[in-house]
């Protein structure tokens, strides 16, 4: 007869769990934490009390009620106390970010990328001394417990191997290890693709909040996808799971893509297919060049609308594939998506409606990202904190505090 967990076990899962409430819920009152927890008052306050003598999370009056009497203590999490190192490594710019327990970015700084300094020896470098100038500068008594970058390639589960990282000119690079070694803070750096930190970081704290089945398409240079199924993200065996920008939406007159396929959804809607049927300047590319696109529609010139129109048209016809195979509750469309979305939400509604299957699309919901060009650097953040959300005092003693 197998035994079950031991107090020392469920005492730990509990103190995770209640973090992890207040990290990604805010404030809250012991009573709302009891309720959600299942658990006796009496325990949560003992929970508290331990994670509050370390410095994780404390009780205060609440900002503001607009209830008459004495208000109840609420729970909330310590943003300065611990925090994790997050990266967004993009074809045309970096990001970097300290953020804090309840996803508070403490420091955030982006850089520009020429297209000579792509290597992944070169970006390693640059985000390793942004980073260590940024924990440098960090309060006295304050501890980082993870370290997540974010790549707009293939990486493989579970090494953080980048196999494939075509805009950037990167295959085969262990882009983990060397930052790790750059970094050299004794800890290990865990590597994700873009577009699954994306849908991460929208499913916990963005448009698809609450869901538990939900499609997020990312606009970049290219088109990425993640897909929470169930609540968890889905990787699939090698990790690769979720490369929605190279599923063939035409495969008879496809254009060309870079994974060399044809009629990927990548290649008919992606960024150079907008901006080719717009018109523009080839060499005009990146995210304010999307954007022109949809201010021109929105202004009226014809061209940008039938480009918009056309683009719409593809992303119709992938996003009705995607509701017949996975059938989400929400599709979500960030990056560069997000405008083509709003300049082309009546193409993609009507291919839906003609091509998914009327029980799959009955509940369907077509939302845009909520959380900007950021999303996937709180994704990353995200992946970085899920240490400390599991095992709290054990991974405060390991950095140290």
């Amino acid at each position: 007869m197998k035994a079950g967990p031991s107090q020392e076990e469920i005492r730990r899962h509990n103190l995770g769990t209640l973090l992890r409430h207040v990290h990604i819920g805010g404030s809250m009152s012991r009573a709302v934490l009891a309720e959600r927890m299942g658990l006796n008052r009496s325990t949560i306050l003992g929970l508290v009390s331990e994670l509050g003598s370390v410095g994780l999370v404390r009780e205060e009056l609440p900002r503001e009620t607009g209830r008459a009497g004495r208000p109840s203590l609420v729970v909330r999490p310590e943003s300065e106390r611990v925090y994790v190192l997050a990266f967004d490594v993009g074809v045309d710019r970096l990001a970097t970010a300290r953020i804090g327990l309840g996803g508070v970015f403490l420091d955030h700084r982006r850089i520009p990328v020429h297209p000579d300094d792509r290597s992944a020896g070169k970006v390693a470098k640059v985000l390793a001394d942004s980073a260590l100038d940024m924990v440098s500068n960090a309060r006295r008594g304050t501890y980082c417990v993870g370290i997540a970058a974010a790549v707009r390639g293939m990486v493989r589960r579970p090494d953080g191997l980048v196999r494939a990282a075509p805009y950037l000119g990167w295959e085969d690079e262990e882009f983990g290890e060397d930052l790790m070694h750059r970094l050299s803070l004794g800890l290990p750096v865990s590597v994700g693709n873009e577009a699954s930190l994306g849908a991460l970081a929208e499913h916990l704290r963005g448009a698809g909040a609450g869901c538990q089945d939900l499609v997020y398409l990312h606009g970049d240079i290219g088109i990425g996808g993640g897909v929470i199924t169930s609540g968890q993200l889905l990787g699939g065996d090698g990790g690769y799971g979720g490369e929605i920008g190279h599923m063939i939406v035409n495969p008879r007159d496809g254009r060309l893509c870079g994974c060399g396929a044809r009629g990927c959804l990548e290649a008919e809607a992606g960024e150079r297919a907008l901006l080719e049927a717009a018109q523009r300047d080839p060499s005009a590319t990146g995210r304010e060049a999307v954007r022109a696109v949809v201010e021109a529609a929105d202004r009226g010139d014809i061209t940008a609308r039938a480009a918009l129109h056309h683009v719409g048209d593809w992303l119709g016809i992938g996003v009705a594939t995607l509701v017949n195979v996975l059938n989400p509750r929400t599709v979500i469309f960030g990056g560069t998506l997000r405008e083509v979305f709003l300049g082309s939400a009546a193409q993609i509604r009507s291919r839906i409606n003609r091509l998914a299957l009327a029980a799959s699309r009955e509940n369907l919901r077509l939302r845009v990202g909520e959380l900007g060009d950021d999303a996937v650097l709180i994704g990353a953040a995200e992946h970085a904190f899920s240490e400390i959300l599991v095992g709290p005092l054990e991974t405060l003693a390991r950095a140290g505090a």
